[in-house]
């Protein structure tokens, strides 16, 4: 994909058009994102939700399909951004979120996923959440404990977001019974 004539960059380009859904920036690359799928619509909606239910309990706010610029020539979009409520305003964050999550879509694979989760972690995201809604299982990493755990609570140490996902696998599977 040329640049238009009205921009210098590709990066120019990238940041100022509205893509739909929005792309990753991976040097100089826009890179589309598996998105729109009913269970990853479904969990997305309902943990962003439910952090910001407790934003000022635990102090943090959720933020879906922000432009996140791990590194110069690098651009993802989290799924959910978790940011300190202190954090200050940025349209594009340069500053790292003390959570992101993903949720898998039917086309994710682990490698690729992977690749987007070593882009948070060199940018110093401290906690990392990957969530297959199709297969009911959560993963969570952190700085803390420095390895992929599975698991049925979520927590973003630092924090005191503590999610269980038992009950949002089951609301999601009596969603898709009903169907």
């Amino acid at each position: 994909m040329a640049a238009s004539p009205q921009f210098a960059t590709r990066l120019e380009y990238y940041l100022q058009t509205d893509f739909r859904p929005d792309c990753d920036y991976i040097d100089g690359q826009i890179v589309e994102r598996n998105v729109g799928e009913h269970e990853h619509a479904f969990l997305q909606s309902l943990l962003t939700t439910l952090i910001n239910e407790h934003r000022r309990e635990w102090g943090c706010t959720a933020l879906t399909e922000l432009r996140l610029q791990v590194e110069p020539s690098r651009f993802r979009i989290p799924d959910i951004s978790v940011i300190a409520a202190d954090a200050p305003f940025e349209r594009v964050l340069t500053r790292p979120p003390v959570l992101c999550v993903e949720i898998l879509s039917s086309e994710d694979r682990w490698a690729r996923i992977t690749e987007r989760f070593e882009d948070y972690r060199r940018m110093g995201v401290p906690s990392l959440w990957a969530i297959d809604p199709l297969e009911s299982k959560a993963w969570m990493w952190s700085t803390r404990n420095p390895q992929w755990t599975e698991s049925t609570v979520l927590e973003a140490p630092g924090t005191s977001v503590k999610i269980d996902i038992e009950p949002i696998f089951a609301e999601l599977a009596e969603r898709k019974a009903q169907q």
